[in-house]
């Protein structure tokens, strides 16, 4: 029987077994926390305004002035990148935070009533399933208005069921397992049964499928701002960088849309690395 001690212990391995932890999530992990660090010292570390147009340094390539070169309209292109990290970062985190926050209610809900209302929320989430995010994500622009906001409530609503039917399924086992009714039986509440033993049993499993989640939100929420539908110019993002660098690369000049693409991507792939990594690790301690 899993405890609480024992998913403390997958997520936080002991001094001994830290020697056999796994370079790929040491690596990925060690570029994540790169990346939010210099995203949390943008103001600090970034070489010039990110908003400061010189048209005088216009499509600048490399240079020990301007590391990354200059866009179109001067502005440097490391600058943009560094601060275009903090809001490219932080709409999928809040996506992944609310989805969690409300798949983990509606997962553990449902697996400790059962019934009907396990029924009802199977069939939402089912609907929810049938509309891509990123349609969810127009539409809640179209009503109401471009920016962070709707986007980000939209992709909310949109990865709920994923967060939801993974732990649900992982929750009903436990649920059936004889500990929880000798705790019931024991007078021991729902509630407590539900935060002190269900959740932290399944928490390892929520934790890889919000890694994961936040990739695929990543470029979603991207792509949103390369429709020119999220955080609206000056202000960078790294989805925005790569639709207004496109204008430029007929002309010889692709470092804004390259830039800020390999980034997208790099750091995609390191959340789904880290994610694919924690439940592999995950499914090998459960044999």
């Amino acid at each position: 029987m899993a405890t609480a001690a024992a998913a403390k212990e997958q997520l936080f391995p002991s001094a001994r077994r830290r020697r056999n932890l796994d370079p790929v999530i040491l690596a990925a992990g060690a570029f994540i926390g790169v990346l939010v660090l210099v995203a949390i010292l943008a103001p600090w570390i970034a070489p010039y305004n990110p908003n400061a147009a010189t048209i005088l340094a216009a499509n600048q390539g490399v240079s020990a002035a301007h590391w990354l070169g200059t866009d179109p309209t001067g502005r440097d292109l490391l600058s943009r990148l560094i601060w275009g990290a903090r809001l490219s970062l932080l709409g999928p985190a809040l996506i992944v935070l609310i989805a969690t926050a409300l798949g983990t209610v509606l997962a553990i809900a449902s697996a400790w009533i059962g019934g009907l209302f396990d029924q009802l929320v199977s069939r939402v989430m089912d609907l929810l399933f049938a509309f891509p995010g990123l349609v969810l994500a127009m539409i809640a622009v179209a009503m109401f208005g471009k920016g962070l906001v709707a986007p980000v409530v939209a992709l909310s609503i949109a990865y709920t069921p994923y967060i939801t039917r993974v732990l649900r399924s992982a929750a009903s086992r436990e649920r059936s397992l004889p500990y929880v009714a000798a705790c019931y039986v024991g007078g021991v509440s729902a509630r407590s049964i539900c935060s002190r033993h269900l959740l932290p049993n399944v928490f390892p499993l929520l934790l890889t499928q919000s890694t994961i989640s936040f990739g695929s939100a990543l470029v979603t929420l991207a792509a949103v701002s390369y429709l020119g539908l999220g955080i609206q110019p000056p202000t960078a993002t790294w989805g925005f960088m790569v639709s207004t660098g496109q204008s430029s690369i007929l002309a010889g000049h692709p470092a804004e849309s390259l830039e800020a693409g390999i980034l997208i991507v790099v750091t995609v792939v390191a959340f789904n690395l880290l994610g694919d990594r924690l439940a592999g690790r995950r499914s090998l301690q459960a044999l």
